[in-house]
C-alpha cells in the first residue's frame, strides 16, 4: 500500500503547473515527544485494557518530520510528509495482561514499544481573509503504519496495523508584525469508530530571504475502538522547525 501511495505522490508532485510556475519548499521539524494518555486493549473485544503511559512508565523521545511541498498559481499547495514516531515504556502491572493472544502475569517486568509512523499527501487551496491573515483548506490522504509491542523475559506479543485515513487539512497564518507570524495548521477528522488530530500552533520568524524558523507546540491525538484494536492516544510535542521557502 505504501508503494502505491509513494507512486501516486510522485505523479501528483510532478503534475500541475510548469516548473517555471511552481515553487518548491522543504520543511524539517524536530524536538521531543511526550506521552499523555495512551489507553490500549488488544483485541478490542477481549483483551485487558491498560495504560501505556500511566501504569507503565513512558519515556520522552526525540522525533523528526520531513515535509516537501510544491505551490503553483499562488493558490494551490501540495505537500508530502513523513512523520515517524517511537515511544518506549517499561514497568509492571498489578494484574494479568491479556494482549494480542499472549498472557503476561501480574508483577512480570514488561517492556513496551509504541510505533506510529505517518505518511501523508496533502492538497490545500490558499486564500486571504484579510491583509494580515492567510488561510488554507484541503484534504489529506494518510497512511498509518503502526505497531504496539509488549515483551517480557518469557514472551513477546505485538499488533501491527497499516491503513488509510482521510483527513481535513487546514491552516491559518497571522502576521503579528513584519517578521513574526502566528501559525495554526493541522489535519483532523472525527468518525463513528475513531478520530485523528494533528495540530500545530506556534510562531515563525525569517532567518534569511529563503529560510524560516518555526517553534511551538504540536498535539497528536486520536484512536479507534474496533473489534481488533482499542487504542486512544495523546502525544505532546515540543517542536522546532526550519523551512526553506522560495
Amino acid at each position: 500500500m505504501r508503494r502505491m501511495l509513494w507512486g501516486w505522490i510522485a505523479v501528483a508532485l510532478l503534475a500541475g503547473g510548469s516548473p517555471a510556475e511552481a515553487e518548491w519548499a522543504i520543511d524539517l521539524e524536530g524536538g521531543f515527544a511526550f506521552s499523555g494518555y495512551n489507553d490500549i486493549r488488544i483485541p478490542g473485544d477481549g483483551g485487558t485494557e491498560f495504560s501505556f503511559s500511566e501504569e507503565l512508565s513512558t519515556e520522552s523521545a526525540p522525533y523528526a518530520r520531513l515535509r516537501v511541498g510544491r505551490r503553483w498559481d499562488d493558490r494551490h499547495d501540495l505537500r508530502l510528509l513523513a512523520a515517524p514516531l517511537r515511544l518506549s515504556a517499561e514497568g509492571t502491572l498489578d494484574r494479568d495482561l491479556d494482549f494480542a493472544g499472549a498472557r503476561f502475569a501480574a508483577g512480570e517486568a514488561l517492556e513496551g514499544t509504541y510505533r506510529f509512523d505517518s505518511y501523508r499527501v496533502t492538497y490545500r487551496y490558499l486564500f486571504s481573509i484579510s491583509r494580515r491573515i492567510d488561510a488554507a483548506i484541503g484534504l489529506t490522504a494518510k497512511i498509518r503504519d503502526a505497531e504496539i509491542r509488549v515483551a517480557s523475559d518469557e514472551r513477546t506479543a505485538s499488533k501491527a496495523n497499516t491503513g488509510f485515513v482521510p483527513l481535513i487539512a487546514f491552516a491559518f497564518d497571522w502576521a503579528l508584525s513584519d517578521g513574526v507570524h502566528l501559525r495554526v495548521e493541522g489535519d483532523a477528522l472525527v468518525g463513528p469508530q475513531g478520530r485523528a488530530e494533528d495540530l500545530f500552533i506556534g510562531l515563525t520568524h525569517p532567518l534569511s530571504g529563503h529560510m524560516l524558523l518555526r517553534g511551538g507546540y504540536r498535539l497528536l491525538e486520536g484512536g479507534a475502538d474496533v473489534d481488533e484494536v482499542y487504542n486512544f492516544t495523546l502525544i505532546h510535542y515540543a517542536a522546532l522547525g526550519v523551512e526553506v521557502v522560495p
